[in-house]
């Protein structure tokens, strides 16, 4: 098949599936040729092609169409007993340890709250970058016309208009995603707790990464799992032969990862890394639980791929949430589970029944009326600009044999401390000062890390965060 059939054929699919609505127009040709790195010139070849096969129309001076025809074509219908039709229903579709790290996360999440302590160790996006004035005029407006609330709006798999919104954003990204397959959750921990659940059982083991972000270890705590560790690269993340020899010693039920702009590494995973760890988890047939919170925040000219773009056989769940990117307070998340996408829908309506629907339908509308593309492209360039300006001053102000990690997307830090640092110690004496960091035993279950910490730089950079970070400095420089 060549390139411009490739593309009619991925954008007809995407028409069939419902991502591109009737009388919604399609991707630009220059759009669709910088999304799908292909010439303009192939672009207008495919478009010419799904014109000929009336799939899209042009309007001048406005560009592509979905026709309705086209649409209706795609439609099954089903017959009720009075004859009429309705719409069909949607598809079906190391040392392993135990884990208690919760205790010191919570602890630290409080410290966090403390009166004008500097938010160096928050594990959230700075809120003042996020349009919330406009998605809650959004909610606004759609509370005052609601009549009445129905259960039923809210039951899983979620805002059909919502998903729709979602599906498409992947399908312009490069990656077709059938909507059918996306489940609504109350942000992505959700998403990865309701897939963890539904593919291991307490007292099995799961494969993580090392470090790893603690709210995998939390979801595996919570089930009654053991985690194994496997050492991760800081460029190139999880080392997939040390994987290999840790399948072949025990049984591993699950692996969690997180391929881009790991927390609290940073790493942006290779594609052939990528597409070498989905296979090796293929061959043995187990799932891989991807974590892809951060995809929007990449620092690149473009969106990194998935895990789930390499994935054949349904063994990838793919979880992800607006909270990084748009906002933390409406905790609204999807997952893409694969062959598990029925035991996840079950699953989420056994354990939280729904997802509200006002905020669901307030970011739908935010999605399809408002500029996420130019508020995403703004907060790149505000971390970007942050994460040189932190790695720098971290250069400055601490000791030698400091060591930091160099984050290709996200907003956190990785610092290797001298080796005689603590950083529990550092922790405390730091908050002493109104001064908060992420000490580098929560990302561990086995006690590793002792001298690292995780420092976020989503906040402004004033003058206080800089003397905020050089009395970090002074602090590790006597401690070493």
């Amino acid at each position: 098949m060549k390139l411009y059939e490739k593309l009619a054929e991925e954008i007809t699919e995407a028409v069939r599936r419902g991502v591109f609505a009737a009388g919604e127009r399609i991707p630009s040709v220059r759009q669709a040729s910088q999304q799908h790195g292909v010439s303009i010139k192939t672009v207008l070849h495919a478009y010419a092609l799904l014109e000929s096969r009336g799939i899209v129309e042009t309007r001048p001076q406005s560009g592509y169409f979905v026709r309705e025809a086209a649409v209706n074509a795609f439609r099954p219908e089903t017959r009720r007993t009075d004859g009429k039709t309705r719409p069909p229903a949607p598809p079906a579709a190391p040392v392993a340890a135990e884990v208690d790290v919760s205790r010191l996360v919570l602890s630290t999440l409080r410290s966090i709250r403390a009166h004008d302590a500097v938010p160096f160790g928050s594990p959230y996006p700075d809120p003042s970058l996020f349009p919330w004035r406009r998605i809650n005029q959004y909610a606004n407006a759609i509370a005052r016309r609601q009549a009445s609330w129905n259960l039923m709006d809210d039951l899983p798999p979620g805002n059909p208009e919502l998903i729709r919104q979602i599906a498409r954003r992947y399908t312009e990204n490069g990656m077709p995603v059938d909507p059918g397959e996306l489940i609504i959750t109350l942000g992505a921990t959700e998403a990865i707790n309701l897939s963890l659940q539904a593919v291991a059982k307490p007292g099995d083991t799961v494969a993580v990464e090392s470090p790893t972000y603690y709210a995998m270890l939390h979801a595996i705590e919570r089930l009654g799992m053991r985690a194994i560790e496997v050492a991760t690269h800081p460029v190139d993340g999880i080392d997939i032969d040390a994987l290999a020899q840790v399948i072949a010693k025990q049984k591993i039920a699950a692996c969690m990862v997180m391929p881009n702009f790991q927390n609290p590494l940073g790493f942006r995973m290779p594609d052939a890394r990528k597409q070498q760890l989905v296979e090796l988890l293929a061959a043995q047939q187990i799932p891989v639980i991807e974590n892809d919170v951060y995809q929007e925040l990449y620092f690149g000219e473009t969106r990194p791929s998935t895990l789930k773009s390499f994935d054949t056989q349904g063994l990838v769940l793919h979880c992800a949430s607006f909270s990084k990117s748009l906002t933390a307070s409406y905790r609204i998340g999807w997952a893409l589970p694969g062959r598990y996408r029925a035991q996840v829908e079950k699953l989420k309506f056994l354990n939280t029944l729904t997802t509200p629907s006002v905020p669901q339908v307030a970011v739908a509308d935010y999605l399809r009326q408002d500029g996420y593309d130019r508020h995403l492209r703004h907060v790149r360039k505000v971390y970007r600009q942050q994460a040189s300006i932190m790695s720098a001053m971290v250069r400055r102000f601490f000791p030698a044999g400091t060591r930091i990690s160099s984050p290709q997307g996200g907003y956190v830090l990785w610092v290797e401390l001298p080796q005689s640092v603590d950083s529990m110690k550092l922790y405390q004496a730091a908050l002493a000062r109104s001064i908060t960091v992420g000490p580098g035993m929560m990302f561990s279950t086995r006690n590793h890390f002792r001298h690292f910490i995780r420092l976020n730089y989503s906040y402004p950079w004033t003058a206080q965060s800089e003397a905020a970070l050089k009395t970090l400095g002074e602090l590790v420089t006597q401690m070493a």
